[in-house]
């Protein structure tokens, strides 16, 4: 993703460009936030956000160029308008810029998905809002704000588990730097320690109903399985984000062993009601609920080949 702020300037041109766009059907307002009373008006003209942003960068006059203008752009359509949205939001909250009052429009005339950002660079109190390095900063935030700055603490052998990361904390990001991932993958040597630690918990709890459940809330440990649609799971990962390391599950313990007390069975309930009954009922012999992930590639090598393997009625072997 690309985050770019553009030369400030003494009168507030980007309202006016993006709503050209607008007009245009080449952009779409998507938010405007912190404008007091003139929100609660009907239908505003570009003129109107103007001269509010006008007025309030009037309580610095040293501050000559004071309007704030900023894109972020993700490559292609790897991001829709609203997620854009969001992560502007964000960034700005982590620039200084959250409670500004800020305009978001959603650009859709290029090859690739952007918003434009427009607010001003004085305050409600009257300070200019800092500007240092702002450039860098803005680089680093949108890394922040993705998830990748959080997701490269992790240790990880997969591509696939690093994603797996950002979606167990929710974060956005689909497209970080393959460098800096590579390079951690090489450098990736499973904890056997933390893996022997992490087996010993599984055997102990693994008749629990409601095992994530508990892994989760007590040892901040996440179980993600990897199966297609109505069917059996033919692998499973593990993260641990209290030692920030994720695991291929058969490097901790085996799949069938995991399952052995659960009957095979790992889907969870429709709805978050439906799984605090089944697992709060102690008497019931219910197996253990798992959320499913849509990252579904970090297969594990032994489990995908084997299968393979055994359509083709070939010896297995490990190719690692």
């Amino acid at each position: 993703m690309i985050v770019k702020i553009l030369a400030p300037s003494s009168g507030f041109t980007g309202v006016s460009y993006n709503t050209r766009k607008i007009d245009r059907n080449k952009g779409e307002l998507m938010k405007t936030a912190n404008f007091g009373p003139l929100q609660g008006l009907g239908q505003l003209k570009p003129k109107d956000y103007i001269n509010y942003l006008t007025a309030l960068s009037a309580l610095n006059r040293n501050v000559r160029l004071p309007q704030f203008h900023a894109v972020i752009s993700g490559k292609g359509r790897s991001y829709d308008k609203t997620t854009l949205t969001g992560i502007a939001e964000s960034w700005l909250k982590e620039m200084g810029y959250g409670d500004q009052p800020y305009l978001i429009v959603y650009h859709k005339d290029t090859g690739n998905n952007h918003v434009h950002i427009v607010t001003s660079r004085v305050g409600h109190d009257g300070k200019k809002i800092s500007s240092a390095y702002e450039h860098v900063r803005a680089q680093r935030t949108i890394s922040k704000v993705l998830g990748y700055e959080m997701a490269m603490q992790y240790q990880f052998s997969t591509r696939a588990q690093f994603f797996m990361i950002l979606e167990s904390k929710g974060f956005p990001g689909t497209d970080p730097n393959e460098q800096q991932i590579r390079a951690k993958i090489d450098n990736y040597k499973p904890d056997k320690k933390i893996a022997a630690d992490i087996a010993a918990l599984l055997r102990q709890n693994r008749h629990l109903p409601g095992l994530d459940l508990f892994l989760k809330e007590n040892h901040d440990i996440e179980l993600l399985f990897h199966a297609a649609a109505g069917k059996q799971p033919y692998g499973y990962s593990i993260i641990d984000h209290r030692n920030l390391i994720v695991f291929k599950g058969s490097e901790v313990l085996p799949l069938k062993e995991l399952l052995h007390s659960q009957g095979g069975n790992i889907y969870g309930p429709k709805n978050e009601s439906e799984r605090l009954t089944m697992t709060n009922d102690v008497a019931a012999q219910t197996p253990v609920y798992i959320g499913q992930v849509s990252i579904a590639d970090d297969v594990d090598d032994q489990q995908i080949h084997g299968m393979r393997r055994k359509r083709q009625k070939k010896a297995r072997t490990n190719t690692r």
